[in-house]
């Protein structure tokens, strides 16, 4: 297997006129509005993943929702105390309507269905929130290096519920990179204190930052990322937020390798894969139990007919 300094050698070797030339197109994209990141039309939007390894998606939720989105956090925070909002892992969100609500929106669903086709599944959801002036950095890496799961067909979401830049700690990603192998987890570097996300990442010696693409986003928006794009953030330095929440979406036919129910696994849309994954039932929402949001009432006559249509694959009762 070749070596981390070998495969980026030959990125290097075999993409040096693509490296030139994105050089000069960041310097033109610095002096423009970010706008023209706007892939809101799928054809769009998919080849500028299938070759760059990531798309920006602009103004997919609305305003309300977002704020609930924040207001979800700020809950989140109260009911785990000593849990730093970076580290609000997809464990929580088992039994949490509002988190399933957010993650299964149509909206959402529609961009990821122009990646993964119709039938779409949830592996797993993430809050990364950097407080103001100590937020945590996140570490070079490749997402498909730690997850479990066959073939890695996968996307992320990355929903910003704040705007998001450099001087807050947006997220950064090599472009191209998506086109190298996944690094095993033996291969990155261990980096075990409270400064990173997550205690390791990429050998920053491999790392050409000159190379790098700050992904700015306003609340509301959606970025798309490939599991093989090496991608991370600097430390939050700013007075604001920087509150994100990322989405893993799976086509059903992907197995997530797990002996027990993993407990972020919803079957949001089109047909089940018989003997693949086995998944949670959608939550209902329970007075005094659950953080309240709008369209709760609505939100529960849902859960009734999912969990009925996918009664076959849901955990048992």
């Amino acid at each position: 297997m070749d070596s981390p300094a070998k495969i980026f050698a030959f990125v290097a070797q075999t993409d040096m006129s693509w490296a030139r030339n994105r050089r000069t197109r960041v310097r033109t994209l610095a002096e423009q509005d970010s706008r023209q990141f706007i892939f809101n039309d799928a054809s769009s939007g998919r080849v500028h993943f299938e070759t760059e390894g990531y798309a920006i998606f602009r103004n997919v939720l609305d305003a309300d929702l977002i704020g609930e989105a924040r207001r979800h956090v700020d809950w989140l925070l109260e009911k785990n105390p000593g849990t730093r909002p970076e580290q609000l892992h997809h464990t929580l969100m088992t039994d949490d309507p509002f988190w399933v609500r957010l993650i299964s929106d149509d909206r959402l669903l529609e961009v990821a269905a122009q990646f993964l086709g119709p039938n779409l599944a949830l592996f797993a959801s993430h809050y990364i929130c950097k407080r103001p002036y100590d937020g945590q950095a996140v570490l070079w890496h490749q997402d498909g290096s730690y997850w479990p799961l066959e073939p890695m067909e996968v996307v992320t979401l990355w929903l910003a519920l704040d705007d998001t830049d450099p001087e807050n700690g947006c997220m950064r990603v090599l472009p191209r990179t998506q086109q190298m192998r996944l690094l095993t987890e033996a291969e990155l570097i261990e980096q075990k204190d409270d400064k990173n996300v997550l205690g390791s990442g990429i050998d920053p010696a491999q790392i050409d930052e000159s190379q790098a693409v700050d992904v700015r986003l306003r609340a509301g928006d959606v970025s798309v990322h490939h599991p093989n794009v090496i991608h991370g953030s600097t430390a939050n330095t700013s007075a604001r937020w920087r509150r994100g929440l990322t989405i893993r979406y799976i086509p059903a036919a992907t197995r997530i390798l797990s002996e027990t129910p993993f407990p972020s696994a919803f079957m949001l849309r089109g047909q089940a894969v018989a003997g693949v994954n086995v998944y949670q039932r959608w939550p209902g929402y329970v007075e005094g139990k659950h953080m309240p949001f709008r369209d709760w009432r609505e939100w529960n006559q849902q859960c009734e007919r999912k969990n009925e249509e996918y009664g076959a694959f849901l955990v048992k009762q």
